[in-house]
């Protein structure tokens, strides 16, 4: 006999679902996935600045 069959013998309601939820996640690049093309982009153009100002002096 499945649980379904004895919740709904017993009177009780459908078992439900948890659901997830989005705000609590605390890992950033799940929410922005595109965030570490970003800053890998930004640090690379740093560096080419960095570079550029090192042979300019």
């Amino acid at each position: 006999m499945g649980e379904a069959k004895r919740r709904k013998e017993a009177g009780l309601a459908p078992k439900t679902t948890k659901k997830e939820t989005t705000s609590d996640n605390l890992n950033i690049l799940a929410r922005y996935p595109r965030l570490g093309i970003y800053l890998g982009i930004a640090f690379v153009i740093y560096l080419i600045y960095d570079v550029i100002s090192y042979y300019n002096q």
